[in-house]
């Protein structure tokens, strides 16, 4: 909270949170501190996200973890489905996928005040 005070706009906290309750806590924890909370999930097609994970040269470490959980995602897919806005990132740029996701917190700041 204290960060967001000092430089403002908008705190973005790219995390991928595959367990509903761990969820829950942190959606709970941010509103309860005022800081406003849009859900966002990118998805895709197993294929397609099996194939970025491999041929990912940032995060080369990560590159198992990711693959080993594959199965964790779509498990958690209903309660996703239910709690985020889905955004399928399958035919767009990281740059168009941030542009869509900036222009849907803009649109409506306010309404990821009210508890969801």
């Amino acid at each position: 909270m204290q960060l967001l005070d000092y430089v403002g706009g908008v705190l973005v906290a790219p995390q991928t949170v595959l367990i509903e309750q761990y969820w829950q806590e942190i959606h709970t924890g941010l509103s309860k501190s005022g800081i406003p909370v849009h859900h966002f999930a990118l998805h895709t097609d197993q294929r397609t996200l099996t194939h970025r994970i491999a041929t990912d040269t940032v995060e080369t470490g990560a590159r198992q973890w990711r693959l080993d959980h594959l199965a964790d995602y779509r498990g958690a897919l209903p309660w996703l489905i239910r709690e985020a806005e889905l955004v399928d990132t399958t035919e767009m740029t990281p740059s168009q996928v941030a542009r869509i996701i900036a222009s849907r917190v803009a649109r409506d700041p306010e309404a990821s005040r009210v508890e969801q």
